[in-house]
């Protein structure tokens, strides 16, 4: 694996856990000195800003493919699902990033208009699902879409702590979800 990306993985994970451990924690998180770290990433910001771009790149991507798998939107919405869960500790940081206080959000910064997409299409399904009467109309979008990153962030813990054997870990995501939502 390419170190630079071992470094931002390891990060991605060990800041999604805690948004202010230390650099040192990432570094042996990655199995490389702060030496090494600092080799690819002059301070913090610059890894956190390395980490935004990569979740941001492969989170979008995963939401894309999920999206253009169905034209039907309950099997999209389930496979959003799976993508942000298949995205891990990638989709919770990411999540987490763009709703934590104090985020300048701007929609000429290209995180947050692809997040904003993100949530755009995410709300046409939700909303097409509810005309249909698949989807409780007394939840609000904003809700659902808590739940659904609530929903992914147990699936991400549970599968960090080996808690639920990985072939049940969406299953149980899905049941979760989509009986939370009234489907």
């Amino acid at each position: 694996m390419d170190t630079q990306q071992n470094i931002i993985d390891s990060a991605i994970l060990v800041f999604n856990d805690d948004l202010s451990a230390s650099l040192e924690k990432v570094a042996d998180k990655a199995m490389v000195t702060r030496r090494t770290l600092h080799r690819y990433f002059k301070d913090r910001s610059e890894l956190v800003a390395a980490c935004a771009t990569d979740m941001r790149r492969r989170c979008s991507k995963a939401m894309a493919n999920a999206l253009n798998s169905s034209t039907n939107p309950l099997e999209q919405l389930e496979q959003m699902l799976y993508a942000g869960v298949d995205c891990g500790a990638k989709y919770s940081f990411f999540h987490k990033m763009h709703n934590k206080e104090g985020h300048q959000h701007h929609h000429q910064n290209k995180d947050c208009a692809e997040y904003d997409a993100m949530y755009q299409h995410y709300q046409a399904v939700i909303l097409k699902l509810q005309d249909e009467g698949k989807v409780s109309k007394q939840l609000t979008n904003e809700w659902i879409f808590m739940f659904f990153t609530g929903v992914v962030s147990a699936t991400v813990k549970a599968d960090s702590m080996g808690t639920v054997a990985k072939q049940s870990l969406k299953q149980f995501a899905w049941f979760s979800f989509s009986k939370g939502i009234g489907i």
